[in-house]
């Protein structure tokens, strides 16, 4: 029977092999025939693939960062200390010695400087440029990656993108400002064409994170995160000697899934994300920042 006359709804399985496509499935070829004819599979594979795809850039630019010294020498102590025992145990010990020396590199990473980055450029609310040097940000760029992780994954849902809808938005402020410890307002976007979807509540490396979803006629979203941040981690420098706050710095970042703004308010941290060239996601940014 030729697979793509099949009818049959392809199964959960069926989808997930079609998501992994992996190495010697014996039906794939067929299941790709069966694929090509039915619609809604088609957008469950392209959705899958999305947030496999988002689950993947989570941990890319950690695992693309250079091996820190410490990290490095305690390896090294490690292995130095099983080589001097017998050969069966000395590689176990020095595999173990491996692990718990990345371990305690993973854990104090955030202590160790970064490695060299590159200043962004930004604008203040105001309308003056500044420069946004990221000469130690570990915590405000990771929010902004969260930030962009979180838009991939939840922006391509068609049946369930947020947990409470923009019908019941009091509610939603009421429970994300309890959960967030700050009193939240949603930025009204309808003057450039996008209309509230609805949020919901996110972990995040410092709490709980909010997450307001919006769409234009169009079907674009966008997404504003927001929670708790450190200011401890943000530094600017002027430009033109001008002296902009530091928290009130717009930073643009195309680093993960999807491009965005971001900034820091009071120690609360907020991101703007969504697939939009600068521009447009700078004026959005520049709504949202002017309603809070």
């Amino acid at each position: 029977m030729d697979p793509s006359r099949d009818t049959t709804p392809l199964s959960d399985a069926d989808i997930q092999a079609l998501i992994d496509e992996p190495a010697g499935h014996p039906d794939l070829a067929a299941l790709r025939a069966r694929l090509h004819v039915d619609t809604d599979a088609q957008a469950r594979v392209r959705q899958g693939r999305a947030q496999r795809d988002a689950l993947r850039d989570l941990h890319r630019a950690v695992l693309q960062e250079p091996v820190p010294p410490a990290m490095l020498a305690a390896a090294d102590l490690a292995g130095n200390v099983q080589a001097r025992q017998q050969q069966w145990w000395r590689w176990g010990g020095m595999a173990a010695g491996v692990v718990l020396a990345f371990g305690a590199g993973w854990l104090g990473r955030g202590t160790w400087p970064a490695a060299g980055s590159d200043p962004v450029a930004g604008a203040r609310p105001n309308g003056h440029a500044t420069i946004a040097m990221s000469t130690a940000q570990p915590t405000l760029t990771r929010f902004a990656h969260e930030a962009a992780v979180a838009h991939a994954v939840y922006s391509p849902e068609q049946r369930h993108p947020v947990e409470v809808g923009a019908s019941d938005e009091a509610h939603l402020v009421q429970w994300l400002s309890k959960r967030t410890g700050r009193a939240l307002k949603v930025p009204d976007l309808q003057a450039l064409g996008y209309v509230l979807v609805g949020g919901r509540l996110l972990p995040g490396e410092q709490g709980a994170r909010a997450q307001f979803m919006y769409q234009n006629p169009q079907g674009v979203r966008v997404t504003l995160y927001l929670g708790a941040v450190q200011a401890g981690d943000i530094a600017t420098a002027p430009a033109q000697g001008a002296t902009p706050s530091a928290e009130s710095a717009f930073r643009f970042t195309d680093a993960g899934p999807v491009p965005g703004f971001y900034w820091v308010d009071q120690g609360f941290g907020y991101a703007l994300s969504g697939p939009l060239d600068r521009a447009g996601l700078m004026a959005l940014a520049d709504a949202v920042y002017r309603q809070l």
